[in-house]
């Protein structure tokens, strides 16, 4: 690989984060917000992670797309992300789905939703666009595959994660030679290819795209007529590039960023409540395998102002005390008793409560007596004094929402039917 100054490529890319997906095996915690705004580790949203990998690789032109529900991720956006500044060559435009090229047209794909705001993009004359998903927890260096890009004179290149071949089949699959170059694309094969010199492995596509701008524009324009498509980068744009040009897979590996304490190059869709849960209560182990700690990496964010946390009572019996947790600012933990569980800001816990393996979202008011075992509260709920969940598994299906693993997702309507 032609060796480059570190962020000479980023500093003339565009990063575009397509942010308007449901998310709808969160259910009920995307009732009200889209996936991408959905909180994750205590103070932050699920979208921070890609935005955060765009600013630490050094590219400072960001787009969002937003459609689904879009109010709350786009007050996070505004209040958080609104230090990039044009004087200084930079931008951040927030890009709702508006009708832009038909009074009845919204996004209507991927793709759709970078050609609809085509004349933006061009108007800032990135020379490379990288399109990212915006659902997905990881940390990734994307002037590295900006760098493999130009390096091997790709019409595209894909990020790539190798999975258990068989763990695959729920995912866009490259099938790839010996280079890396991508031969076929396959979506949600039943039978994944596996990776050459490494059978039992696949690589599933990121949602992670490098174009050249100029080429990414002429591949937009030619979907946007074509009367057959789906306007959808994984199963139009890359299948079209695969068969008409040259399209190499990045292996995450390659980019991924890890702290000295990080042992494994970690990615995790959290689109399930099974997922999120266990993905939040792993950063209460003393080794996660997400190190949020990374200062050389930060994942920036909203930074609300809060007071400490504060943790009250030492009697016998009403002791105010968290282990193995992670307790954000605003939390106040009055006479409880806390293990393994992620509190966000402004939660409050009663006196004589006892929690265990639970993911509170912020604002959450948990009452006296209350016990809860492994579940995820969203944001506002009042837990009322005396409540059991977690114990007494047809009883938890009865009343809110129970994973086949066994978390309970609780929401303030479902709090509210109790009573009724």
């Amino acid at each position: 690989m032609t060796p480059y100054t570190r962020g000479t490529l980023s500093r003339h890319a565009m990063a575009y984060v397509l942010a308007g997906g449901r998310g709808s095996r969160l259910y009920e915690l995307t009732d009200r917000r889209a996936k991408p705004a959905v909180y994750f580790g205590g103070k932050t949203r699920i979208i921070d992670f890609a935005l955060s990998n765009a600013i630490n690789s050094g590219i400072r032109r960001i787009g969002v797309a937003t459609q689904y529900k879009a109010h709350s991720l786009i007050r996070h956006l505004q209040r958080g992300w609104n230090f990039l500044r044009p004087e200084r060559n930079e931008s951040f435009d927030i890009l709702p789905a508006s009708q832009r090229v038909s009074e009845t047209q919204w996004y209507e794909g991927t793709a759709d939703a970078v050609y609809q705001n085509l004349d933006i993009i061009e108007a800032y004359h990135p020379e490379y666009m990288v399109i990212l998903a915006g659902d997905h927890i990881y940390k990734m260096d994307y002037e590295l595959m900006l760098q493999q890009h130009v390096a091997q004179g790709a019409d595209v290149t894909v990020g790539v994660l190798e999975v258990p071949r068989m763990e695959a089949t729920g995912f866009g699959v490259m099938h790839v030679d010996e280079h890396d170059r991508i031969v076929h694309f396959l979506e949600k094969p039943a039978d994944p290819p596996g990776i050459p010199g490494n059978p039992d492995m696949a690589l599933a596509s990121m949602g992670i795209y490098v174009f050249k701008t100029s080429f990414l524009a002429d591949l937009l324009r030619r979907d946007a007529v074509d009367p057959h498509t789906t306007h959808d980068f994984g199963k139009d744009l890359i299948p079209y590039v695969v068969a008409n040009g040259k399209a190499v897979a990045h292996r995450f590996s390659d980019s991924c960023v890890k702290a000295s304490r990080e042992s494994e190059a970690y990615w995790r869709d959290v689109g399930t409540i099974d997922a999120y849960w266990e993905a939040n209560i792993d950063l209460t182990s003393v080794l996660p395998g997400l190190d949020m700690y990374d200062h050389d990496w930060p994942i920036w964010t909203y930074g609300e102002i809060t007071p400490p946390a504060k943790f009250v009572h030492a009697e016998e019996g009403r002791r105010g005390f968290a282990l193995d947790s992670l307790i954000s600012g605003g939390c106040i933990v009055s006479g409880a008793a806390v293990f393994r569980s992620l509190m966000f800001t402004n939660v409050r816990i009663h006196s004589y409560a006892h929690l265990d393996g639970a993911v509170l979202q912020p604002d959450v008011d948990v009452g006296r007596g209350a016990r809860l075992t492994n579940v995820v509260v969203d944001r506002g709920v009042r837990i009322p004094p005396g409540l059991i969940v977690g114990e007494d598994p047809a009883l938890d299906g009865a009343r809110f929402r129970r994973s086949d693993k066994g978390v309970v997702l609780i929401t303030q309507p479902m709090i509210d039917r109790l009573s009724l």
